[in-house]
């Protein structure tokens, strides 16, 4: 039998291997669990070699992976901007309740800012993932430049997301995360479209905004269907008008 002809990797091919094994072992344990050993083990290389890559040991590994991370989930916010903009946003939950349902137990230690392996320049990672994800968001809402209002309600949205995708992960039953993502998804595009008819009241940025969501929604849409199951509840309100 031929054995195969060993390949020596490029210093980034190497790098990228060490990186990709890490974000396995940090996507299901929390970064304290997980040491050099278990890294070199995971990518069948020494600890020396991880060393040498990473001679900031552990701390410059996980940084390394984090940002590596950071970049995949940027990507979940991206989203051409065609067609209504509620179902460009489920599409946009999709890859990001994927994401976090692969990466579990790393996603709750990253977010919790448990980790021991937490440092400034982590916060500044996660920080500007969150941000990164707001902009994105403003941007299939319509608005360039938005007013204080208008950013601080979609960065409450954001932080909402966060929120529940950890609860996600907390209550799973049996192996099966709780409720389905597809319900899970629906909720979260309901929210942010709540958020946004309340601030609408107050805030006249929001509002043409909203007035412009509205009109390129279809009726049987997210927004149609959300408008058939409020309406009935705000009739039954009117005598407090």
């Amino acid at each position: 039998m031929t054995t195969p002809a060993y390949r020596r990797l490029s210093v980034a091919e190497r790098r990228a291997q060490l990186l990709a094994a890490a974000l396995t072992l940090f996507a299901h344990r929390a970064p304290e669990e997980v040491s050099l050993d278990d890294v070199a083990e995971a990518a069948g290389v020494s600890r020396p070699l991880v060393y040498r890559y990473f001679p900031g040991g552990k701390q410059q590994l996980y940084e390394a992976a984090l940002r590596s991370a950071a970049d995949q989930l940027e990507v979940c916010f991206a989203e051409p901007a065609a067609g209504a903009p509620t179902e460009r946003l489920g599409r946009v939950i999709d890859r990001y309740l994927r994401f976090v349902d692969e990466h579990d137990a790393g996603f709750s230690a990253l977010l919790r800012g448990g980790s021991v392996a937490g440092t400034s320049r982590t916060s500044a990672i996660v920080d500007e993932v969150r941000r990164a994800g707001a902009e994105q968001i403003l941007v299939h809402l319509g608005v360039g430049e938005p007013g204080p209002r208008m950013r601080m309600m979609v960065r409450t949205w954001i932080a909402a997301v966060e929120a529940a995708s950890l609860i996600w992960l907390d209550e799973s039953e049996g192996g099966a995360k709780q409720p389905p993502a597809e319900e899970l998804r629906d909720w979260l595009v309901d929210h942010l479209t709540a958020l946004l008819t309340a601030t609408s009241a107050t805030d006249e940025q929001t509002a043409r905004a909203v007035r412009a969501l509205i009109a390129q929604e279809r009726p049987d849409g997210p927004v149609g269907r959300l408008a058939r199951q409020v309406i009935p509840l705000v009739s039954e309100a009117a005598h407090l008008i």
